[in-house]
């Protein structure tokens, strides 16, 4: 547990740190915003006057700034920029966890919990580790469980490889 209040999605930005937030911004596909109609709303709510892979590299100090301060809105709209570039990672994982979705998004209601069961953030870490960029696996993973079982505990198999 982080701490003793109710765990937020910027608490798991803070938890694996700058450097993988920076990694992940990274990772951002231009195209897959243009293709789901989000370029021009991040590029206003991350205040960019041009949005390119070079523009958020240089912004990713001032945008960790804004989620460590708690801006759960903001960190909220980060997720959706990072997750809707690799749509093929999330299916590849509810495909594996058996979850139903479509096409990487799943009903609000759905209960997750006969597919979250026992060590299954561990079995999604080894079986996707090496297919997919570490630093986006594990927040996803963190993200999944957050979402859907409101968990407070981090998973971070990266900070054992670091050490």
């Amino acid at each position: 547990m982080l701490n003793s209040r109710k765990m937020q999605l910027s608490d798991i930005y803070v938890a694996l740190g700058e450097q993988h937030f920076t990694s992940m911004l990274r990772n951002v596909s231009i195209s897959k915003l243009k293709t789901f109609q989000m370029y021009e709303r991040v590029k206003l709510r991350f205040h960019l006057s041009k949005l390119n892979s070079e523009t958020l590299k240089k912004a990713a100090p001032r945008l960790f700034a804004r989620i460590q301060s708690g801006e759960e809105d903001f960190a909220s709209d980060v997720t959706q920029t990072i997750l809707v570039s690799r749509m093929d990672m999330i299916k590849a994982v509810l495909d594996h966890l058996g979850m139903p979705h479509d096409d990487g998004f799943f009903a609000k209601d759905l209960d997750a919990t006969p597919y979250l069961t026992g060590d299954w953030k561990e079995r999604v870490w080894e079986t996707f580790r090496e297919a997919f960029p570490p630093t986006l696996l594990v927040f996803y993973i963190n993200h999944l469980n957050w979402e859907m079982t409101k968990a407070d505990e981090l998973f971070n198999p990266l900070a054992a490889v670091a050490a």
